[in-house]
């Protein structure tokens, strides 16, 4: 099924309502509904940011390490406004409908995102529930790693010429060695990223797993594109006898008939389940 049919939906909810503990799944679609912008294509990229488009710079070029080398404050002008947008940003009912989920089943919830927006935190999460495959921009380290440090970007406040994409304030330093810092999250073509952090959240999530015996994972906005989110998704299915509902506009497709895709962005394919289930899985108002 692939519509937001009444038996889609039944199937998503049995799905959920038996399952116990619940395994969320999130890439760059989770946080359109929230107003965060798509860079899936150029010009959902150029649109956010004029002045790459300007110089027809793409997201793979200023995603990547060799910026803050060659124009440190290019570079942080996008990341430190991206930063500065995701602290702002408001997440949607959407997470607070699969926290309100997850706080129904016996083992609560694990999370696995390609996000590096910090949302899930900023939604109420336990920050021991997430698993942030690319790290995070709330996070910083040594751009020549001259040490495995990694630490809270708290102190960052950045200040962007937004119409140039430049940072005019002054640029994060790492502390032992007085050299320019960068986001601890992976870029394109990058063989710098500190992976302890996000390796120590693998860790706690397989534990979490181990766990587990009925986990449902949602899926919400993972393209093929990149398809880290969905491998992990699938894994689930074959090393956890899990079950999957996978929501996307798009790509909604699923692996076994006993899966269920949904045609639908991430807040509403989770609205309408959540008029499917019962009145106890519901957000009082």
């Amino acid at each position: 099924m692939n519509h937001l049919t009444p038996d889609a939906l039944e199937h998503a909810a049995d799905l959920i309502s038996q399952a116990d503990g619940l395994v969320i799944a999130a890439g760059a679609g989770m946080g359109v509904d929230s107003g965060l912008p798509d860079f899936r294509g150029q010009e959902g990229f150029w649109k956010a940011y004029p002045a790459l488009a300007a110089v027809q710079m793409d997201f793979t070029s200023i995603a990547n390490p060799q910026g803050f080398s060659d124009d440190p404050v290019l570079s942080w002008g996008f990341y430190g406004h991206r930063l500065d947008l995701y602290r702002k940003t408001v997440p949607h009912t959407g997470f607070a409908l699969l926290k309100k989920w997850a706080g129904l089943m016996p083992f609560g919830a694990t999370i696995f995102t390609s996000n590096v927006d910090g949302q899930f935190q900023k939604a109420g999460f336990d920050p021991l529930q997430i698993h942030e495959c690319h790290g995070s921009l709330h996070h910083l380290q040594c751009l020549t790693s001259c040490a495995e440090s990694i630490w809270p970007a708290d102190d960052l406040t950045p200040e962007v010429d937004e119409a140039q994409c430049r940072m005019t304030s002054p640029l994060p330093v790492c502390a032992r060695c007085g050299g320019l810092a960068r986001p601890n999250i992976m870029m394109f073509g990058d063989w710098e990223w500190q992976a302890k952090r996000t390796e120590q959240q693998a860790k706690q999530q397989e534990a979490w797993l181990n766990k587990v015996t009925r986990p449902v994972v949602i899926e919400l906005g993972a393209g093929k594109a990149i398809p880290t989110v969905r491998h992990f998704s699938e894994r689930i299915i074959t090393e956890y006898s899990g079950r999957l509902i996978r929501i996307n506009p798009r790509e909604w497709q699923v692996p076994t008939p006993r899966d269920i895709g949904l045609q639908a962005g991430a807040l509403a394919g989770l609205q309408a389940i959540s008029e499917t289930l019962g009145d106890e899985w519901k957000i009082k108002t």
